[in-house]
């Protein structure tokens, strides 16, 4: 059960044309007027403030019945290798490009929701190739469990420690022995675990966010700044307005299933609160048909339940830890993040990017990609 085969995506034309009959098919949900009074502060965008507005599901639909071309992405995506193993009683697809420098630093990045291995495609070259060989990395990007190519999953229990531990035994069978991780989202849950789990594998772990919160520690807030308390307020505000999505994936996801499996403007609109306008359309529509296509919804989902009803560590994690930080994401407290991670030991903060910077700020993310694994070879 330990075999890697070759895999190609190759969608049969006649679930493309079924997604287009039910495109063309779509039934609208209502909504009311936008309120030009209502307060624009915080993470909402203006016209948001019920939820994902109309306009914006319509105006996709649109485009992924009339101009979206997924043949066309489908090529794209494999221009590179792609493969599948059976782990732990899973299917995993991953991408698996090696550096033509044989010395590169062998890489993991594991994806957000809701998201899915396209998140990193677009880093794929110059992670691989760069000018400079010492900034080589070897890359595998899988599909977490349960999402895109690697779902559905089949069994209970997929959290981010059973996926830290599967990602594991993925690098060992490809031969990296030490490795490099990375995470954004739910991926930056999952890169710690692997550092925790698998300190003699993992050479450092570098995320988007460090998911550090006050725990109502007596005292925890004297001595923040005001830039801080401003940090603060807009994580409480995203839990406030922005985290719907997440309370019920983490308490009744099935609820929620049967919608986003009978209709493609569900599944799209569904991915579209968090995607929003940070990613362009056609890679929005490109994970959209990807979870339309695979029925992935439902499974994707889940990850939050199985979190949540899932024993966690209480120790810090000691892994050397890198942080990057874009402008327009969620942004750690050091004194918070510190209590929760030792060993961190870069903190890049930016002046743009969003909670998906691979796509709107691949520049800087890559930048700090190299910084961070060069300064833990030389040291």
């Amino acid at each position: 059960m330990t075999e890697i085969k070759r895999f190609q995506i190759d969608i049969p034309q006649a679930e493309l044309d079924d997604l287009q009959d039910r495109l063309a098919r779509t039934r609208w949900a209502d909504e009311l007027p936008a309120d030009p009074e209502a307060a624009q502060t915080g993470p909402v965008p203006p016209g948001w403030e019920r939820g994902v507005p109309l306009s914006y599901v319509q105006e996709l639909v649109e485009r992924w019945r009339t101009t979206y071309d997924w043949r066309e992405h489908e090529a794209q995506l494999n221009k590179y290798p792609h493969f599948t193993t059976e782990i732990d009683g899973q299917n995993i697809h991953f991408v698996h490009v090696r550096s033509p420098h044989e010395d590169a630093t062998p890489l993991i990045l594991t994806h957000g929701w809701p998201n899915t291995f396209v998140e990193y495609m677009g880093l794929i070259d110059e992670l691989t190739n760069p000018e400079d060989p010492a900034d080589a990395f070897h890359v595998v990007i899988p599909d977490m469990p349960g999402f895109g190519f690697s779902g559905p999953t089949r069994e209970a229990g997929w959290n981010r420690h059973r996926i830290a531990d599967a990602w594991a035994e993925l690098m060992h069978r490809l031969g990296y022995e030490r490795y490099g991780v990375h995470g954004n989202d739910a991926g930056a849950f999952v890169a710690p675990e692997q550092g925790r789990q698998h300190p003699d594998q993992v050479i450092g772990v570098h995320v988007n966010q460090l998911f550090s919160f006050p725990d109502g520690t007596p005292g925890e807030f004297e001595g923040l700044t005001e830039q801080e308390m401003g940090m603060l307020q807009f994580l409480q505000s995203f839990n406030s307005e922005m985290s719907a999505y997440a309370e019920l994936q983490s308490t009744k996801p099935q609820n929620l299933a049967h919608a986003l499996a009978d209709s493609p403007a569900g599944p799209l609109a569904w991915i579209g609160q968090l995607l929003g306008t940070a990613v362009d359309p056609d890679t929005v529509l490109t994970i959209a048909t990807i979870y339309w296509l695979t029925n992935t919804g439902a499974s994707s989902a889940r990850l939050y339940w199985e979190d949540r009803h899932t024993e966690h560590p209480t120790e810090p994690t000691t892994a050397p830890t890198g942080l990057a930080a874009f402008a327009y994401d969620f942004r750690p407290i050091h004194r918070f993040a510190d209590r929760d991670h030792k060993n961190i030991v870069a903190w890049s903060e930016f002046d743009r990017g969003s909670h998906w910077a691979a796509h709107d700020a691949p520049d800087l993310l890559i930048t700090d990609l190299r910084r961070f694994f060069h300064s833990l070879r030389q040291g």
